[in-house]
C-alpha cells in the first residue's frame, strides 16, 4: 500500500515536469487530487522547482492548500510566501485554526503571523497566548485543545449524554477538573458506556492520574506518551491545572522531525534546506562543513608528511594509503550510527557502554583479521612483496579497532559535552581514524621497507 502510494507520487512529479503549459498541469492535478494521499500534496510541491510550484499551487482546493502549508518545510512554506502575494497570503492565512497558526508561527513573517492572529476567534486566540507561554521545545506549546472536559460533580448520565455529540479522534477519556481549573481525575469512556449507575464521576475516575507537565521537554514527552499506551495524556501546569492533551499523533510527529533532524545534522544540513532551495542557500547551509571537513583533512595531511621521505622511496605505501582510510572510516561511520541511534532512543547507559565497547572491539578484529588477510593477499599479488603486504594487513587490523572504539567513546564524549554526536561525531571519527591508520601504515612502513 505504502509502495504504491510512494509510486502515485512519482508518476504525478514526472507528469508534472513533462508538461509544457497550464493547462496541461491542471489536467494532471484534476486526477492527481482524487489519488494522492492528504499528506503527500505539501511533498509534491517541495519535490518541484520553483517554476512549477506556483502552477500547481493553483490547482489545490483551500482544504488542501490550508493542510499543505502547515505540513510543508519552512524553506518550501517561505519560497511559497515570496511567490505568493499578500493578498493572497491573507486569504490563505484566514483558514488556519489556532493549532495550524501555532505550528507555524516561528517560520512565517512576523506582518503574516500578526494577520493570522488577528483573523483567530477570541477563544483561539486565548488558546494561542497560552501556547505562547512556553518554550517551542516543551510540551505546553503544542498541545492538542479538542478534548472533554468536565466537572468533577457531573452526573454520570449527564457524562453518558456526551458522549451522543460525537468526539474528537484520540480522545479515550474524560478529563474532571474541579472549580479551580485543577485536574482530579480522568474517566475512561469504556467504563462510562455501559455503566448505570446514578452517582457522580468521582465513582469512576481512574486510580491513578497519568498527566505531563507543560513544561516538560518536548521529545521526552513524546516518548511519554508513545510508552504510556494511551491515545493521549493530560498536560497540567505547576499549579496542576489542566491545560490540554498530548495526543499519539503529536508524539508521533515530533519523534519523526527528530529523527529526521538527526538524520540531516548527521549530514551537516540544514532544516531549512529543501529539494530545491536555491543555489546560495544550499552552498552556504553545506560550505560550512566543508570548511570544517577541510581542516580536518589538513590535520590528517600534516601527520602524512612526518613520511615524505617513506612515500619517496616506496611509492607502493602512495597507492595503498586511500585504502586504509576508507576501510577505517566505513567500519567507524557504521559503529557511530548503531551508538547514536541508541543514544537518541535512550537505551546506553554509563553501565552498558562498556559492554558494547568490548562487544565493538570484537566485531572489529574480527572484521580486521578477515579483511586484513584480504588485502595482504591482494597486495601481494599486485607488488609481489611480503613485507608490503604485511604492513597493510597490520594497518588495516589496527585501523578497524580504533574504529571501533572511537565510534563507541566519541558519541558518549561529545554527548557528555552537550555537543549533538549526530551533527559533529562523523567528521571527528573520520579525522581519527584518518590519522591513526596513516601514521600506523606510514610507519610501519617506515620501519619494515627502509
Amino acid at each position: 500500500m505504502l509502495e504504491n502510494a510512494i509510486d502515485k507520487l512519482s508518476l504525478v512529479i514526472n507528469d508534472i515536469l513533462i508538461a509544457e503549459h497550464t493547462p496541461q498541469i491542471a489536467e494532471i492535478m484534476t486526477s492527481a487530487i482524487d489519488t494522492l494521499a492528504p499528506e503527500q500534496f505539501s511533498l509534491l510541491i517541495e519535490a518541484l522547482p520553483q517554476d512549477k510550484r506556483l502552477s500547481v499551487w493553483a490547482t489545490y482546493p483551500e482544504e488542501i492548500q490550508r493542510a499543505a502549508f502547515v505540513d510543508m518545510g519552512q524553506a518550501t512554506r517561505t519560497s511559497l510566501i515570496e511567490a505568493l502575494t499578500d493578498d493572497e497570503c491573507f486569504e490563505l492565512l484566514a483558514q488556519l485554526d489556532v493549532d495550524d497558526v501555532i505550528e507555524i508561527a516561528e517560520e512565517i513573517p512576523s506582518r503574516l503571523l500578526k494577520y493570522a492572529i488577528k483573523q483567530l476567534d477570541d477563544s483561539q486566540r486565548k488558546l494561542y497566548q497560552q501556547a505562547q507561554q512556553f518554550s517551542v521545545d516543551s510540551v505546553g506549546h503544542w498541545l492538542d485543545y479538542n478534548y472533554v472536559r468536565i466537572s468533577e460533580k457531573l452526573k454520570i448520565i449527564s457524562a453518558q449524554l456526551l458522549l451522543h455529540k460525537g468526539l474528537a479522534p484520540y480522545t479515550e477519556d474524560f478529563y474532571a477538573v474541579n472549580k479551580e481549573g485543577i485536574l482530579t481525575g480522568t474517566v475512561a469512556i469504556n467504563t462510562l458506556l455501559p455503566n448505570n449507575a446514578e452517582g457522580t464521576l468521582k465513582e469512576l475516575f481512574c486510580p491513578e492520574i497519568v498527566r505531563l507537565n507543560a513544561n516538560e521537554e518536548l521529545t521526552l514527552a513524546a516518548e511519554a506518551v508513545i510508552l504510556s499506551g494511551k491515545m493521549s495524556l493530560p498536560v497540567v501546569d505547576d499549579n496542576e491545572r489542566f491545560l490540554g492533551r498530548f495526543t499519539i499523533e503529536t508524539a508521533y510527529q515530533v519523534k519523526q522531525e527528530s529523527q529526521t533532524e538527526q538524520i540531516t545534522t548527521a549530514a551537516g544540513l540544514s532544516n531549512d534546506e529543501d529539494l530545491f532551495s536555491s543555489v546560495r542557500t544550499s552552498a552556504k547551509n553545506r560550505g560550512i562543513w566543508l570548511g570544517i571537513n577541510l581542516l580536518t583533512a589538513f590535520l590528517a595531511s600534516w601527520f602524512i608528511g612526518f613520511f615524505e621521505a617513506t612515500l619517496q622511496q616506496v611509492v607502493a605505501l602512495a597507492v595503498l594509503m586511500p585504502v586504509v582510510a576508507s576501510m577505517g572510516g566505513v567500519s567507524g561511520s557504521q559503529t557511530l550510527t548503531v551508538i547514536v541511534r541508541g543514544l537518541a532512543l535512550g537505551q546506553i547507559t554509563d553501565l552498558n557502554r562498556k559492554v558494547l565497547l568490548r562487544k565493538e572491539l570484537k566485531v572489529g578484529a574480527l572484521n580486521g583479521l578477515i579483511w586484513s588477510l584480504v588485502i595482504g593477499l591482494i597486495t601481494y599479488l599486485w607488488f609481489d612483496s611480503l613485507v608490503l603486504s604485511l604492513v597493510i594487513a597490520l594497518a588495516i587490523l589496527l585501523n578497524l579497532l580504533t574504529a571501533a572504539a572511537s565510534g563507541v567513546m566519541i558519541p558518549a564524549l561529545l554527548n557528555r559535552l552537550n555537543i549533538d554526536p549526530a551533527l559533529s561525531g562523523a567528521v571527528i571519527l573520520t579525522t581519527v581514524t584518518d590519522i591513526v591508520g596513516f601514521v600506523v601504515f606510514l610507519g610501519l612502513g617506515s620501519l619494515l621497507l627502509l
